[in-house]
């Protein structure tokens, strides 16, 4: 039994004094008064905000308390679960030393340790390794359960320990993954977590995104550690580990893929189909690989309708249910088809789509790779909505699971494009015609970890709606074997769009091409067998004061002084892309919806105080580029 313990048979007094907390036990044992006096620091004393750049409004008012409390896999669902976010024990080693003894400071996780809200701010080289330490308890009604131990992305290299023996590695920077670490746990309720961690940036092959060691221009600060949410979930030994779910509106039907714990050959699978809340179907099959599920007069999904099912999935063994989960879905199409001219065009439920968009980078002041809030989160997609746009580039990064949820919930349409790795320098670019020279040659462990980390993000994010188009590489950036992973990602999933190279070294793959070109819209060439895109374009520069990551050294492809001369700037342009509709384009990207860094080509400052164009003009333009495309199909034939 501790003091504490004791004390509470014998009473106690609590004092408080500023940034401490003062226990003091009076216990009496064997005629003698012993005094016993705790003395511990504040959670909120124990972290601050590091450094003096500026802050988002979320960021500003975080609590350290109640970090990213929401379920962080909405996609699927169970009822029990536990957020492990919070102040956590971290040190810094050198490369290759052994497990630390002890640990020097506190962090708040799920914040990467370059961030200001991770309260430390603090480079880490490819010559050293951080270390986290955390105590956490098991729910006494868990003890019969497997436990779950989930990280929602960790950069890169991570390596587990539970109550000092070694769980397992994982490498990959943008991919969600977990352990089962029920055979590591202590009897008791106590358990401690470990985690290893090494990062070498760009001094690496592993897929970064823009991170790079000394940031300029459009490469910004490194991200290493912890950065997505890390919980624990109870189940059962038998139970799912992931659904794929697939979406027909020509036969009304949608096609459950999931993936089970085990090979559950005898047993049964409930699927509860609900519309609103109301139930419309109930299906009891064999626990199958795959169940087709057919719907009556489907409500279709799109960016001005976002309808969504609830699916109910129960794992039935021996009579009894073993699992329960509750996913979402949404029913639409994503195709191309050819005009009266020939002209490839976007479709979205069989009906001509023209997709535009912002490119989204997903960077904020204050916590770097990772938003201070769920309602910053989902800030950035209704802003773009706001402005009029249908459609989002996620570029060279992937979100946390609850972005894609907003994004399926608001409405918007996204392309994913996979982080890029390798030394980039100056690639051979073939910016008006498809490439005909030799291809980057990465190394073979590079090459297989590219292509294994892409599979597990497609594998991750298969099932959200919003999610229409595959983008593997960009400007060729670390681009390689083009045609060989173009036909992966259309294998991995043929129900989607693949744009094997935005802006990059163009191949007669996939079903884009992908144009860019700053700061005025144009189409540099044109290909008549897939469908073609402006990629990028855009970057009209605004620096407004205050709200500046750096006070020099900022920039636009163009830049402005006044925020009317700016979106002066970007309707020309509009007017311009819409002659360009006609021309070919089946959509286009404008760079970009927030400052990052030292750009400052957002529609919205680093911050998100400031909405530097003219939101209404915006939209007025931006609906009437969309909306261009006549139903009949009339078109001017492409002539450049």
């Amino acid at each position: 039994m501790d003091f504490r313990t004791m004390a509470v048979l014998f009473g106690l007094k609590t004092l408080k004094l500023e940034n401490y907390n003062f226990e003091i036990y009076f216990i009496k044992m064997k005629n003698y008064l012993f005094l016993i006096l705790f003395v511990t620091l504040n959670v909120n004393s124990q972290w601050q905000p590091a450094g003096d750049k500026i802050k988002t409004l979320w960021g500003e008012n975080i609590d350290p308390q109640n970090v990213l409390k929401e379920y962080p896999r909405p996609i699927l669902m169970r009822e029990n679960w536990k957020n492990l976010n919070g102040l956590w024990n971290y040190t810094i080693t050198k490369k290759g030393e052994s497990k630390p003894a002890y640990y020097n400071d506190k962090i708040l996780v799920p914040f990467a340790i370059e961030s200001s809200l991770s309260g430390v701010q603090k480079r880490i080289s490819k010559d050293e390794e951080l270390w986290y330490h955390q105590d956490f308890e098991i729910p006494r009604d868990w003890r019969k359960k497997e436990i779950i131990l989930h990280f929602g992305a960790v950069d890169w290299e991570s390596e587990l320990w539970i109550n000092d023996q070694k769980v397992g590695l994982h490498k990959g920077g943008y991919d969600p993954f977990s352990f089962n670490i029920s055979p590591y746990l202590n009897k008791g309720l106590n358990q401690k977590l470990e985690l290893r961690v090494w990062d070498p940036t760009d001094d690496g092959f592993q897929p970064r995104g823009k991170q790079i060691e000394n940031p300029k221009g459009i490469w910004y600060t490194p991200v290493s550690g912890i950065w997505q949410t890390v919980w624990i979930e109870p189940v059962n030994s038998k139970y799912i580990t992931n659904i794929h779910t697939t979406t027909n509106i020509d036969d009304s039907s949608i096609l459950v893929k999931t993936f089970k714990s085990y090979d559950s050959e005898n047993d049964l699978m409930e699927f509860v189909l609900k519309e609103n809340e109301r139930v419309v179907s109930k299906t009891i099959v064999k626990a199958d690989l795959e169940t087709k599920l057919y719907i009556k007069t489907p409500k279709l999904w799109s960016p001005e309708s976002p309808f969504l099912y609830d699916l109910e999935i129960k794992l039935i063994s021996k009579g009894k249910v073993i699992d329960n989960i509750v996913t979402y879905f949404g029913m639409r199409k994503i195709s191309i088809k050819k005009d009266i001219n020939g002209t490839r065009r976007m479709m979205l439920n069989n009906k001509e789509y023209f997709q535009f968009g912002t490119l989204d980078q997903g960077w904020w002041p204050d916590g770097l790779y990772t938003a201070p809030s769920d309602d910053a989160l989902k800030f950035d997609i209704l802003k773009t909505k706001e402005f009029g746009f249908n459609m989002i580039r996620k570029h060279v990064k992937v979100e946390p699971a609850r972005w894609y949820y907003h994004a399926d919930k608001i409405g918007m349409l996204v392309w994913q494009d996979m982080p890029n790795g390798e030394k980039i320098g100056k690639p051979k670019w073939e910016r008006n015609k498809f490439f005909n020279g030799e291809e980057f040659i990465p190394s073979f462990e590079s090459e297989m970890n590219f292509k294994s980390e892409w599979k597990r993000i497609m594998n991750f994010l298969y099932s959200n709606p919003s999610i229409v188009c595959w983008v593997p590489f960009n400007e060729a950036w670390g681009q390689f074997k083009t045609k060989e992973v173009s036909q992966l990602t259309k294998n991995f999933d043929p129900s989607r769009l693949v744009n094997a190279a935005s802006g990059g070294n163009y191949y007669k793959v996939g079903d884009i091409t992908d144009i860019h070109n700053y700061p005025e819209p144009r189409m540099l060439f044109y290909d008549p067998d897939r469908s073609n895109v402006l990629g990028e374009f855009g970057g009209i520069g605004l620096a407004i004061e205050n709200h500046l990551w750096q006070k020099d050294k900022n920039w636009g492809y163009v830049k402005y002084k006044s925020s009317e001369k700016a979106t002066d700037e970007y309707i020309n342009f509009a007017n311009q892309l819409l002659e360009m509709v006609h021309k070919g384009f089946s959509g286009a990207i404008y760079t970009q919806i927030t400052d990052v860094e030292g750009e400052v080509n957002g529609l919205i400052t680093y911050d998100r105080k400031i909405i530097k164009l003219d939101i209404n003009r915006v939209k007025e333009i931006n609906r009437k580029v969309i909306e261009e495309l006549p139903a009949e199909f009339i078109r001017i034939p492409p002539s450049l």
